[in-house]
């Protein structure tokens, strides 16, 4: 790793052991939401513009260097946008930010990566340039891995660009929709699980398996003309 690429990777360090320092996740509670959401609101309708700019630079400063506190930021953009534009807002932000690191993994550890496990990855890489984005729909509805885990996995293979973006950005709307919804009526809520219901995940899980339908199905036709080939052969 050159010295350009060690400097940002200690500044990106530094950024996030000052979140921690200075007890900055203290901010992003359901508890100091509540507590200052009149002001928020408040704010919101004398500087519309200022606030939406705030609030998104925010989310995208947090989802890039994988701060906690995504939930809040989302229960927020309800509370203050309207559960709609919150999700509009939220999601374009997230998207940025989980962009972002994206970039940034793929720029400082792709090639040591590829030049260590290139060999392992190879099989990996051709379904992810073909298939990427039913993969990327499924993680990014079927909660099994946290959304900062994935930015940064993807920075590691070959996955297009354009299909992180796109599978990104479509596939993060249920869930920030559900979130900015719940944001809409804030006053209703006592903890983030009454938010992500089982009845809700059971949900983004049927809408994952969906987007693996057409994986599923060229696998099972692969290996069905695979089979029909070797019965030619004999």
């Amino acid at each position: 790793m050159n010295k350009k690429k060690i400097a940002i990777v200690v500044f990106f360090a530094l950024l996030v052991a000052l979140f921690f320092y200075f007890d900055l996740g203290r901010f992003f509670t359901l508890a100091s939401l509540k507590a200052h959401r009149e002001q928020l609101a408040a704010f919101n309708a004398e500087h519309r513009v200022a606030m939406v700019a705030a609030f998104m630079a925010l989310y995208v400063l947090q989802t890039a260097l994988s701060l906690p506190g995504a939930a809040i930021l989302s229960l927020a953009a309800g509370a203050i946008f309207g559960a709609v534009m919150g999700t509009v807002y939220a999601n374009i932000a997230a998207t940025i930010g989980a962009t972002l690191a994206f970039f940034a993994t793929r720029y400082l550890l792709h090639d040591a990566v590829m030049r260590k496990f290139g060999d392992r990855l190879e099989k990996l890489n051709r379904e992810l340039e073909t298939r990427g984005l039913n993969y990327l729909l499924f993680l990014r509805l079927v909660p099994l891995f946290p959304f900062f885990l994935i930015n940064l996995a993807a920075g590691l293979t070959r996955l297009p660009l354009r299909t992180f973006v796109i599978g990104t950005m479509l596939g993060i709307i249920p869930g920030g929709f559900v979130y900015c919804n719940a944001g809409a009526s804030l006053a209703t809520i006592t903890s983030l699980g009454e938010v992500a219901s089982a009845r809700v995940l059971g949900s983004f899980v049927l809408l994952g398996l969906f987007a693996l339908v057409p994986v599923i199905y060229n696998k099972i036709k692969g290996r069905g003309e695979q089979g029909t080939g070797n019965r030619n052969q004999l």
